[in-house]
């Protein structure tokens, strides 16, 4: 009788190239049927109308082997959550949640949920779910202060547990998370809904093993990983080898506004890529610490865009990919430092300083710079008619040797929607103002930059607005004689307030955020007549 592996190996051998790529789209396709369960059972609109959330399938190792088309900074710093559990004897029948960015989170509004799969006892794989909640606890209503020094004023703190064992829900450990957070009941809703997704991904895993057998199954994990490990090293080699060396800078860390560098070398050797953050600044006393997996979720981010997008994204992608950054630096702080904008913001300004040192290497691939930040909003209020809102806003992309960049879209670690303003309308004591392209935001170029957003909400209660915000003194820049986009602003009652910043404010006060747009690409006096035209046309600047 042949052993697990003798039958892995047959299993592998029987696997031709169409055999392959259905079982990838059917694994593909768990992942996005997952993510469709969680948006449709989700109670806050951050879920159900932005889609701040991401799915993903996982091997008995842990290792990711299919992902929904969701949010980057999820998805690429998911497999540490995964590998937390691990450690912890998971078996199927129970369900680990988590959100502790020092023990395989993010940021504390991430809350993630981790399902065992299998038969027997035998773990199969794994189903995985994140998702930000609206409010988690902690100093300020969203879990997204300004002003916070350390991890226990943004939330609650929550190891991987065991949320369901043996299949049975342990009501200590959601009573003890609901005790902690603002609109408990929403929260309950919404860790429904990943549950839910949860079960769909095991459920239909287990379908997938009993079309296929185990063997194949596990098979045809190996064999999507090896394929993209095996594409992405071939674009990596297509690169020239070398060192490439690139610097910038976040604005401030909401305790002061004391620029805080980060320097990156990219070294390429082969059909590999090294990038190492030696030269960071120290971790700070702000919230823009960004844990090491935040920092490899946006370094997989800027490789993939700097070679083929379109290899499937899983497990094989990161492999050719090592990232370093010193202990106890911005990128890989100790706890108990805050975080909460390292996520959001630090990741942001990591892709632009990669792709700024891979455009040496690919410089037809490397747009300029887009806004570069998520413009976190966040508004809320405590009590029993209390209330919370988060949204990050878009603004524009950066030009590119294709053409010009996007206007009023998400970039970089992100991928949500907007909130419409009906749902915001209906769900809060709002009312928009103004939701509006930026005129003229873009930087001129041979190919513009995109345009940015104004997003003006007046406020008809009594709340509390955090804004975690970047490229408001620094503009996103221009490449190859493209011109710099504009810097966005954020506005309370029309007066200008910091980058980071958390207000008390009372009913009546409007809220504006303008959002940067993005760097031009390529000199602007190369720019065709018809693009003028158009550009007039749209009512855009005409030298463009």
């Amino acid at each position: 009788m042949r052993d697990d592996a003798d039958e892995s190996a047959a299993a592998s051998a029987d696997l031709d190239a169409v055999a392959l790529e259905v079982l990838r789209n059917q694994l593909e396709g768990i992942a996005e049927e997952m993510g469709e369960v969680l948006i449709r059972g989700a109670y806050s609109p951050n879920i159900k109308e932005r889609r701040d959330c991401s799915t993903a399938l996982f091997d008995a190792d842990g290792r990711l082997v299919a992902q929904a088309e969701h949010i980057p900074v999820h998805l690429g710093a998911m497999p540490a959550a995964v590998d937390a559990v691990l450690d912890r004897d998971p078996a199927p029948g129970d369900v680990f949640v988590l959100n502790d960015p020092y023990a395989g989170g993010t940021h504390l509004p991430d809350v993630t949920m981790v399902s065992p799969i299998g038969g027997d006892g035998e773990v199969l794989g794994y189903a995985a779910s994140r998702a930000h909640h609206a409010d988690v606890g902690g100093m300020a209503p969203g879990s997204m202060p300004a002003g916070a020094t350390e991890i226990t004023q943004e939330g609650v703190r929550i190891p991987p547990i065991r949320l369901v064992e043996g299949g049975e829900r342990v009501d200590d450990v959601l009573d003890l998370f609901l005790a902690n957070v603002r609109d408990p009941e929403q929260r309950r809703a919404d860790l429904r809904a990943q549950r839910a997704a949860n079960d769909r991904g095991a459920e239909r895993l287990d379908e997938l093993a009993a079309e296929h057998g185990v063997q194949r199954l596990r098979a045809a994990f190996d064999a999507v990983i090896d394929y993209s490990r095996d594409r992405t090293a071939a674009e990596i080699e297509a690169l020239p080898d070398g060192e490439y060396r690139a610097t910038d800078a976040l604005e401030g860390d909401g305790v002061t506004e004391d620029p805080i560098e980060i320097a990156v070398t990219v070294t390429v050797d082969g059909g590999e890529i090294t990038v190492d953050f030696a030269g960071t600044d120290e971790q700070v006393a702000g919230n823009v610490n960004a844990p090491l997996a935040v920092a490899r979720s946006a370094v997989y981010f800027a490789v993939r865009c700097a070679t083929d997008p379109d290899v499937p994204p899983n497990e094989g992608c990161y492999e050719p990919i090592a990232v370093s950054a010193p202990e106890g630096s911005v990128l890989n702080p100790d706890a108990p430092a805050a975080v909460v904008g390292g996520n959001v913001e630090t990741s942001q300004r990591v892709v632009d300083v990669v792709f700024a040192a891979l455009a040496d290497a690919a410089p037809e691939r490397v747009p300029a710079a887009g806004q570069g930040t998520m413009n976190n909003l966040t508004i809320g209020a405590g009590g029993r008619e209390g209330f919370t809102y988060y949204e990050t806003i878009g603004g524009g992309a950066g030009g590119r040797l294709a053409g010009d960049g996007l206007d009023g879209v998400q970039v970089g670690m992100t991928n949500t929607l907007n909130t419409p303003v009906e749902a915001m309308e209906t769900a809060y004591p709002f009312r928009v103002e103004r939701y509006a392209l930026r005129p003229d935001s873009g930087g001129a170029g041979e190919h513009r930059g995109g345009l940015g957003l104004v997003r003006s909400v007046r406020v008809l209660d009594d709340a509390t607005v955090s804004l975690l915000t970047e490229r408001r003194r620094t503009a996103p820049s221009g490449v190859a004689g493209g011109e710099d986009g504009q810097p966005g602003r954020n506005l309370i009652d029309g007066e200008p307030v910091p980058a980071k910043a958390t207000r008390d404010v009372p009913a009546g006060t409007t809220v504006t955020v303008e959002t940067p747009g993005g760097g031009g690409y390529g000199d602007p006096d190369d720019r065709d007549s018809a693009s003028i035209e158009r550009d007039a046309a749209d009512g855009k600047a005409s030298d463009r």
